[in-house]
């Protein structure tokens, strides 16, 4: 199977109902996506698939045939920060860190769809549970974020 994470085909022999989670972890070494439950609900291991954030503790490889996905460690590049990246640590948003790249990659798939979200906007698309409660700094970076791509 040819998969395309982060603007790479990738060929992998992997069973096709792998979760993606555990192709990037284990066989790309992309660990910045996280385990956190296994069921979807946490957000832990969040990574954008055609411009969508999607948990991919529970994506099995067969349905990403012929999509993109994007991890974490292509938000920004050597050198330059995505504006959510650089608004994170103005705002103080990590506190354990833990959740961070699957909030991030949930921001960055809410910010390619609404540029200027409102705090309605927000609250719906972050869905991320972050047990150290950085919803508020979240909120604030997400605006941020979207003034300084304006």
């Amino acid at each position: 199977m040819e998969l395309n994470i982060n603007g790479k085909v990738v060929k992998t022999d992997a069973d096709p109902s792998m979760p993606l989670l555990w192709l990037l972890r284990d066989e790309l070494n992309l660990t910045g996506t996280k385990f956190g439950c296994g069921i979807a609900a946490c957000g832990a291991c969040t990574v954008m698939i055609d411009g969508e954030a999607v948990r991919s503790c529970v994506t099995p490889l067969s349905s990403i045939a012929g999509k993109k996905v994007r991890t974490i460690e292509a938000l920004g590049s050597t050198g330059r920060q995505h504006a959510l990246q650089a608004a994170w640590i103005v705002e103080q948003v990590p506190q354990c860190g833990y959740c961070q790249s699957g909030m991030l990659m949930a921001a960055a798939a809410l910010l390619e769809r609404k540029p200027k979200p409102s705090d309605a906007d927000i609250d719906e698309a972050m869905t991320n549970i972050c047990r150290c409660g950085s919803y508020q700094r979240v909120r604030a970076a997400i605006h941020r974020a979207a003034g300084a791509s304006a």
